[in-house]
């Protein structure tokens, strides 16, 4: 049985023990990474293929004909197109819950470096305005704390309970918001998002990407929250009108935001969330399920995945 890797770096630097996935009974070929128009070369003759995010449509999946199974090596599943997975009696599988504790984590950092303004001390300490203080300290920028401040959670799923677990922690009040066209579980504890906008301190967004979501945070959600509040986006960069929020950062209807993630990544095309001019806020890579034990989960579970496949057993 012949199976592929197609970008097997996207998994991040070579630190991992892949040894769950490569000792598998498979005949592997590992690709760093693979382009668009190399795709159906390297799978034409697998019987298994994983992909983390190389695009697996109609094309390709019909020019794989001994193709039995898919992994994607990430939650998603859009770069699959499933439909014809299915036709062709494919099994695909995703893998959930491996970065939970590593985004929470950068869900934290997040919001503790923009609360006690972190960036900004830093360069106060360093460029010599520390030195230049008449006093022991230097307090030039407003510092919020956690505690007892109230956070507003969208997207109660894994993620979001993690976060509101280390936010109760923190001494934060908890409210979660129940979204419009979306199933709610029959929670009778949610808030209407337009409700508790204006309730809360901090926004954290951990819904996934959808179009019921996409740009659900847009101008007018962002103006009826607090000029004091914080907005964290860790889950999907469409969730979020991008310019809008640069708007709002610079016009001061926002105290500062942290963001893992973009509406286009790698960010080719010109982002209005990375200009240089936007006060108070954090960009980051979408690296917050990046750390090792996170990625090294992923790597196991992966490899649970295709044993229970092999077995004839139905995967997780």
């Amino acid at each position: 049985m012949k199976g592929v890797i197609l970008d097997c770096d996207s998994l991040g630097p070579a630190d991992l023990d892949l040894s769950p996935i490569i000792n598998q009974p498979v005949e592997w070929t590992i690709y760093p990474t693979t382009e668009p128009d190399q795709t159906v070369g390297r799978i034409t003759d697998a019987d298994i293929v994983l992909t983390n995010k190389v695009v697996l449509g109609q094309a390709e999946i019909l020019a794989a004909p001994r193709l039995k199974y898919i992994g994607v090596l990430a939650t998603g599943t859009n770069v699959i197109d499933l439909t014809t997975a299915g036709a062709q009696g494919i099994t695909v599988t995703n893998i959930t819950g491996y970065g939970t504790d590593s985004v929470v984590q950068h869900c934290f950092a997040l919001m503790l470096a923009l609360m006690t303004r972190l960036p900004d001390y830093n360069q106060a300490a360093t460029d010599g305005r520390w030195a230049q203080s008449p006093f022991f300290c230097l307090l030039d920028f407003p510092i919020q704390q956690l505690a007892g401040s109230t956070l507003g959670i969208v997207g109660y799923g894994q993620l979001g309970k993690g976060v509101a677990n280390i936010a109760r922690a923190f001494g934060m009040n908890v409210r979660v918001a129940s979204l419009p066209q979306r199933h709610n579980h029959g929670a009778s504890d949610r808030t209407p998002l337009d409700e508790l906008l204006p309730q809360v301190d901090v926004l954290s967004l951990h819904c996934p990407l959808a179009p019921e979501t996409r740009n659900l945070i847009g101008e007018q959600q962002l103006a009826r929250m607090k000029p004091s509040a914080f907005l964290i986006n860790c889950a999907r960069g469409g969730i979020v009108d991008e310019a809008a929020l640069a708007r709002a950062l610079r016009d001061g209807q926002l105290a500062g935001a942290g963001i893992d993630v973009l509406s286009e990544e790698p960010p080719r095309s010109p982002n209005p969330l990375l200009e240089p001019d936007i006060p108070n806020l954090i960009v980051t890579p979408h690296c917050a399920w990046g750390s090792r034990e996170s990625r090294q989960k992923l790597v196991a579970l992966a490899g649970e995945n295709i044993t229970a496949f092999l077995g004839g057993i139905s995967p997780i």
